[in-house]
């Protein structure tokens, strides 16, 4: 009687040792974009289903300036899951470009959704083309932005630089404010459809809103820095009063990891995002987009964390 009484005891022990285990608290900071943009709703929503179905897990989303700027947050330890562009995310690992200074220790959990480059503007300031951007107030994006990484590669590609008009170094939201304003003429942004300061400003009364066709500078992007870029297309009203397709250049977005991240929360970051994709398409139809298909060692850029790796080759996707 005694050993079955010790014998239980301890097999009480171990199972509460097994649950204490199992719901050790594991915190995430999220590293997203302005609050303008589609980064900081699809951060907030994977935020909210991480600490709402992984038990023990506590995730916020912070606002921050774009890619580049979640990915120098990965680097100082600041933030250990990031929402960034491909592109970015290449320089990052490289140590190139903005990362100069030395490599960033970071790894796809997944491919997004595309990121789509906007050359905004609205009727009444004489842009009908790129090269009618010459001369004009024009906001390249916020400092330590994807869009402003790219934005310098569309221009470069189209012939123009920064000392060609007045340059600006604003978010959409700020951008958007300014052309209402009549304090700026134009402004580079690259996100997800729709953005809701663009949705905003074509939603202004009096206001007409225009996008600038750029395609044309995509194959110029990939011979200098790479396979990164495609041309694609803004459907015609995607926003309030854009009735004519925008064609565009466009970059797949990767939720991104510090390589160090242990291999299980990696996994089960990856797992919650696919199961629970219903709820996030609630908060942003980009979200629509996660889709194992698109699933790709090309597509990301940047090698797979191995915890990724695992649930995609448990659902049959060959990365390579």
């Amino acid at each position: 009687m005694k050993t079955i009484v010790k014998t239980a005891a301890f097999a009480a022990v171990l199972a509460a040792a097994s649950v204490a285990v199992a719901q050790e608290k594991v915190t995430i900071s999220i590293a997203t974009g302005p609050t303008g943009g589609v980064y900081y709703p699809l951060g907030g929503g994977i935020a909210n289903i991480l600490s709402k179905y992984v038990p023990g897990y506590a995730a916020n989303a912070e606002s921050t300036a774009g890619s580049v700027a979640n990915l120098q947050l990965m680097n100082q330890r600041k933030s250990d899951l990031a929402l960034s562009m491909a592109d970015a995310a290449w320089d990052g690992f490289k140590g190139q470009g903005k990362f100069s200074g030395g490599a960033v220790p970071v790894r796809a959990l997944m491919v997004a959704y595309p990121n789509r480059m906007h050359v905004v503007t609205v009727e009444g300031t004489g842009i009908n083309k790129f090269a009618d951007l010459k001369g004009k107030r024009v906001s390249t994006g916020a400092p330590n932005s994807a869009t402003e990484l790219m934005a310098a590669r569309v221009l470069e590609a189209m012939g123009l630089g920064t000392d060609d008009f007045k340059r600006e170094r604003l978010d959409p939201g700020k951008s958007v404010d300014a052309i209402k304003d009549k304090k700026l003429d134009a402004f580079f942004w690259v996100g997800g459809i729709p953005t809701s300061s663009v949705t905003d400003l074509g939603a202004t009364p009096g206001v007409k809103l225009k996008l600038v066709d750029h395609s044309d500078a995509v194959d110029g992007m990939n011979k200098k820095y790479g396979p990164l870029y495609v041309r694609d297309t803004i459907a015609p009203k995607s926003y309030p009063g854009q009735e004519q397709p925008n064609q565009v250049a466009t970059v797949w977005n990767i939720i991104i990891a510090r390589a160090d991240m242990p291999d299980q929360v990696a996994y089960n970051i990856v797992k919650t995002i696919f199961e629970k994709r219903d709820d996030l398409i609630l908060v942003h139809k980009e979200a629509q987009n996660f889709d194992l298909k698109h699933q790709s060692a090309a597509a990301a850029s940047i090698p797979y964390h191995p915890g990724a790796a695992k649930y995609f080759a448990e659902k049959g996707v060959k990365l390579q």
